[in-house]
């Protein structure tokens, strides 16, 4: 599967929603994706700028081995808050695998954001290091690189952009309608 890349380095990943067997044009796939990306992307930074029942939290995370299991606590402890502990498990192993290569591959602190509009939930995983992550596949033999593979086949869809500080990749699960207490 290959990447749309935006003008602000911005690349996004959608999982496959074609059987196999299914013949179709490759090319109606991407640009129908490339405009849902450009709407989704100013919906979100809409809602969560307008929207008063967006939720949103930010942490940061120690540059150390207990990074993932702090991310993964926190994840589940706040989805439950929200009332979205249906989503915990899933968010909680992908949270773990960008907290984990942030660790690996990239360098400073670590943030961890999760925020929920309307019916999404969007996660977050800045860093210091520039170089965007790359969907790989890994051999038999090897002990890691399916990371990037499990967000491509769980998350709704995913990406990451460059920032000024570094980087940040992200990913969204569906969600409901969190309602402000």
């Amino acid at each position: 599967m290959s990447a749309l890349t935006f003008p602000l380095g911005t690349a996004l990943r959608w999982p496959s929603q074609v059987s196999e067997g299914t013949p179709r044009d490759p090319y109606a796939g991407v640009r129908e994706r490339w405009r849902t990306a450009r709407r989704r992307l100013g919906e979100i930074v809409v809602n969560l700028a307008e929207d008063p029942h967006a939720r949103t939290a930010t942490w940061k995370l120690p540059v150390s081995g207990s990074a993932a299991a702090t991310a993964r606590h926190l994840t589940r402890a706040r989805l439950d808050d929200w009332g979205l502990a249906e989503q915990a498990d899933v968010a909680e192993l992908l949270v773990s695998e960008l907290v984990t290569n942030s660790l690996q591959h990239g360098k400073g602190p670590v943030q961890l954001t999760l925020s929920v509009t309307e019916d999404v939930l969007r996660v977050e995983v800045a860093d210091g290091a520039t170089g965007m992550p790359r969907l790989r596949e890994a051999r038999e033999d090897e002990e890691g690189g399916r990371g990037l593979w499990l967000l491509d086949q769980l998350a709704r869809c995913w990406g990451g952009t460059r920032t000024s500080e570094g980087k940040v990749v992200w990913f969204e699960l569906p969600g409901r309608q969190v309602h402000a207490a």
